[in-house]
């Protein structure tokens, strides 16, 4: 049985899921579809709240990058170290509407005062409640070192939540509901005694419901294996499900990473730990499997026979900010490319999965990332910031923040030309593009075609092929959308050729907000779908692909070019991609 096969009923018109006792099976692959299929009117977030009235069978733990899960929701898994068994479960939480009990879910947010709490998680769970997203049961804890009351907490985060623009009409009131839920325990992180405080407390919100867990590990990692110890050993449910969501970085290269892996997994089951890379969360990454499998136009092209190339492009128009200690000790490669870029790489490299189950997806990303070639050195150009004035104002270079070492060489800019050594893509270049304090801030996927053969209106079209080449481009951020550039007759008597474009800007086409990523993958660690959280042979995968490029990097202390604060980045980017017969597709102004 598929470990997403069982789902609350949907019998209820309230957008907050009143009853959570009637459990019905469920297709996943339709769900997935129902959900990415965007009605004419709007992204339908009552699609997306539906998701909640599942998985609530199994007691988690989310931890920033993992979960801890107490009970294993597929048949043929063994039940984990904290698990019950399956027909127990099902026997306790699968009941009439004058049922035995009911569920709760305790979403512990463990490092609640950091900036990724109060920016990110707590504001994701604020528009998950908002939208009816959330069990009508829930208790929201924040755990850090910080000394801190519950009034002081709900003040913290008040100043950090919004609502939704079409229904701002409630916003106040949603908002002094949710701050009702959110409550705060200090203590420390590697303390069994605090934990077990914390266990007290739960269980007295709980009210003799069956406990569902799930704890956010917002921590820096040196400390996550200590707080899952004592997370899955004091914190668990004893009833329901515990998961874990751990946040990146996971580890620095394969030795760290491995290590982590392996005592993450002395306390929990692999399915009990969800690491959460927030960019697979985007809507536009999202739709990009929707968009190749769902679009015939699209499925026969997507190979080397009519791609020229592919391109990931990710560009901040700020720089370390006060972040210099931290990303000194990671660099771009680690902080974007072996992450962010290689996930949507998989994605949209990937072959067509049997179905939309979890499995299923991560099987065919992980065989991508088997088949890379080995990254060479001489296809890799490292680059850092320096200052620059402009217009009178002067913007600090990379080695002028006070918490980097003033002979840094750590990147702040890289650029990379990969290739998957399979029958769909040899020969097609796979041209990554990472920088901090660029022109622009930008996210996206550029796909060149190649040139039409034999092309009857070249002369029309001057000598430089490229203007004329075909390009799908996927905005992931800011403006999501996705455009097609095609080559047109200019209107009149002569013929003159121009290149326009087929467009879908999300906001003009879609009338409702686009949920933040953080709000997708809540959800999704809540209800148990592990679709969009990385597997521990993906992640061993792609630090195999980078951990040796990333090592003679560093042995041989490789000089980054230097290039301006606001610019496009070093000239060697440029070279990197002519030397494979490529232009970076952001350097035309497209809007």
């Amino acid at each position: 049985m598929s470990s997403f096969s069982t789902s609350l009923s949907r019998t209820s018109s309230s957008p907050f899921f009143l009853n959570h006792s009637s459990l019905i099976n469920s297709d996943p692959s339709r769900r997935s579809l129902s959900f990415l299929s965007a009605s004419p009117q709007g992204i339908n977030l009552d699609e997306l709240c539906v998701r909640s009235q599942r998985k609530l069978v199994q007691s988690s733990v989310a931890v920033g990058d993992g979960a801890v899960i107490t009970k294993s929701s597929s048949a043929d898994k063994k039940d984990g170290p904290l698990s019950i068994p399956s027909q127990e479960a099902d026997k306790l939480v699968i009941e009439s509407n004058g049922g035995e009990k009911q569920s709760t879910v305790s979403i512990t947010v463990v490092g609640a005062s950091g900036d990724l709490a109060k920016k990110k998680i707590f504001p994701a769970l604020f528009a998950l409640y908002y939208e009816g997203c959330l069990p009508e049961h829930f208790t929201i804890y924040g755990y850090a070192r910080s000394k801190m009351t519950d009034a002081e907490l709900r003040d913290m985060v008040s100043k950090t939540l919004t609502c939704r623009i079409d229904k701002r009409e409630n916003c106040g009131e949603k908002m002094e509901e949710f701050l009702k839920r959110c409550f705060y325990h200090t203590g420390q992180y590697d303390s069994q005694e605090h934990f077990v405080a914390l266990d007290k407390k739960l269980k007295e919100h709980e009210g003799g419901r069956l406990s569902n867990r799930l704890f956010y590990l917002s921590i820096p990692p040196n400390i996550f294996v200590d707080a899952v110890k004592c997370a899955s050993s004091s914190a668990s449910s004893a009833s329901g499900w515990t998961r874990v969501i751990v946040e990146k970085p996971f580890g620095r290269d394969s030795k760290t990473s491995s290590a982590l892996t392996k005592s993450l997994k002395q306390y929990l089951e692999e399915d009990q730990i969800f690491r959460i890379d927030h960019y697979l969360g985007k809507e536009l990454v999202e739709n990009l499997s929707v968009l190749r499998f769902s679009n015939l136009i699209f499925e026969p092209l997507w190979s080397r026979q009519y791609i020229q190339n592919v391109q990931f492009i990710f560009s901040e128009d700020f720089g370390t900010e006060g972040r210099g200690g931290y990303f000194d000790h990671y660099g771009i490669i680690r902080d974007i490319m072996q992450n962010h870029l290689l996930q949507i790489l998989a994605l949209f490299a990937m072959e067509t999965p049997v179905s939309l189950d979890a499995e299923d997806i991560r099987n065919e990303k992980v065989k991508v990332l088997r088949s890379m070639r080995p990254i060479q050195l001489e296809d890799v150009v490292i680059g850092q910031y320096k200052s620059t004035t402009k217009g009178g104002v002067t913007y600090p270079g990379y080695t002028d923040d006070k918490t980097v070492p003033k002979d840094s060489l750590t990147p702040t800019f890289a650029a990379a030309a990969l290739f998957i050594d399979n029958a769909r893509w040899d020969g097609v270049p796979f041209l990554m593009k990472a920088g901090k304090a660029l022109h622009t801030r930008s996210a996206e996927i550029r796909v060149q075609f190649r040139h039409v053969p034999g092309n009857l209106y070249n002369r029309n079209s001057g000598t430089n092929l490229d203007r004329t080449t075909n390009e799908l481009v996927i905005r992931v951020q800011p403006d999501e959308g996705i455009y097609l550039k095609i080559n047109n007759k200019v209107p009149g008597l002569g013929m003159r050729l121009d290149q326009s474009h087929l467009n879908l800007l999300y906001s003009a086409r879609y009338s409702k907000e686009i949920p933040d990523a953080y709000e997708r993958l809540l959800l999704d660690a809540i209800e148990g779908e592990r679709r969009l959280f990385i597997r521990s042979d993906e992640l061993d995968a792609a630090w195999g692909l980078f951990t040796p490029l990333l090592n003679e990097i560093e042995e041989k202390k490789t000089i980054p070019e230097f290039y301006p604060y606001g610019s496009r980045g070093p000239v060697g980017a440029h070279y990197l991609a002519a030397k494979h017969n490529v232009q970076w597709g952001d350097l035309s102004l497209d809007k």
